[in-house]
């Protein structure tokens, strides 16, 4: 099929790093960094912070996988985790390849952040290793994972032979990302102007034959990180991209086309801003939750066990008994009167009846109806 480039926008050859106006940026900047502070402060006062961050993670890989036709539910993946843990072969007869995907999308920003915080700095292997499991399994094992693109790319709507944008030349290619991860890491720059600078021209260079979006929405994170924005690798924004996608496309084109690098910064500011708004809201609710459940356990259970049972199902809210009792290191009895005691009160639901070998699934709908995406 012959591609239609007469009104595409082509890459900005020679115009990276932009001198920006930062004092025009000043109050978006100050706002945006105030949100971020008050979320990640939510975090660090939390006593168990992954009762949050768990579900989080996969409201990002669901939402930013969604936003490149990948079509997935948190329901899914977390029941695919449940049944089958990393054996993607076996996942692939009973689960739709977009749920396998997004899933790789999950593990590899686990991935990620394990490296990071073993010490690997954020350079062009780490990006690599990160598509290289993005991509490692279904359809997209044929889209060169973990190599940068040795042909000319191109940005489009998906079945359409119009062009929108064409990304750097791929013998180009080379100096374009060592400039980009010059500026990663100039501490000169705010480190939220550095991040939304950063995020752009990964996107407009697109390194990768596939998984550009994704790889460069984890970057985000992991910048943010490393450069002292947040206290731990765990600030996703996927969702206001996707509710604002539109603009968010429009302001990215507008770098290339008109050099607006401000209007691109000013938008990502206020994205940072209320995001972080809405992640703390989220976490607060959670934490209601956990409070509230916290003393509905006790009175159900009975027992020494019930806090584990909670932490564990506010971590894994789609499980088997099996691993319940592996993981929250419950006795298997106990373990079992637990599972009847809360599928009798409503707080658990049966996703999968158990049948021969297979357990039975159960999920925890309290927590599953804030997080739904």
């Amino acid at each position: 099929m012959t591609l239609d480039t007469s009104n595409a926008v082509h890459y900005h050859l020679g115009q990276f790093p932009p001198n920006l106006d930062q004092g025009r940026l000043v109050p978006g900047l100050l706002a945006a960094t105030d949100a971020l502070a008050r979320y990640d402060q939510m975090l660090l006062g939390m006593h168990n912070n992954e009762v949050f961050l768990g579900p989080l993670r996969g409201q990002e890989a669901v939402v930013s996988s969604r936003m490149e036709g990948t079509i997935s539910t948190m329901d899914e993946i977390l029941q695919l985790e449940a049944e089958y843990g990393e054996d993607n072969e076996s996942a692939a007869g009973e689960f739709r390849s977009d749920v396998i995907e997004t899933v790789l999308y999950r593990r590899a920003l686990n991935t990620a952040q394990r490296q990071l915080e073993a010490g690997h700095p954020l350079s062009e292997s780490l990006v690599k290793s990160i598509h290289q499991q993005l991509l490692s399994f279904g359809r997209g094992a044929g889209k060169s994972p973990g190599q940068f693109k040795r042909e000319q790319n191109f940005v489009g709507t998906r079945g359409s032979r119009a062009v929108s944008f064409v990304p750097v030349a791929p013998e180009q290619l080379a100096s374009g990302m060592e400039a980009l991860f010059l500026l990663m890491n100039d501490e000169r720059l705010p480190i939220l102007l550095r991040t939304a600078l950063a995020h752009a021209e990964f996107e407009a260079l697109h390194p990768f034959e596939d998984g550009n979006g994704r790889v460069g929405r984890m970057l985000i994170t992991l910048m943010l990180w490393r450069g002292g924005a947040i206290a731990e690798p765990h600030f996703y924004i996927s969702r206001f991209f996707e509710d604002h996608k539109d603009e968010y496309i429009s302001r990215l084109r507008d770098i290339s086309a008109q050099s607006d690098w401000e209007g691109w910064c000013a938008f990502f500011l206020v994205a940072v801003k209320q995001q972080a708004i809405w992640n703390l809201k989220v976490a607060q609710d959670i934490r209601d939750c956990y409070e509230a459940m916290k003393l509905r356990f006790a009175e159900l259970l009975a027992s020494k066990h019930s806090v584990s049972a909670l932490d564990y199902l506010f971590t894994n809210p789609v499980f088997t008994n099996s691993h319940f009792t592996r993981s929250a290191g419950i006795p298997l009895a106990t373990a079992g009167r637990f599972t009847r005691n809360l599928l009798k009160e409503g707080l658990l639901e049966t996703v999968r009846e158990a049948s021969g070998r297979r357990p039975a699934i159960y999920r925890f709908e309290p927590l599953m109806q804030l997080v739904r995406v």
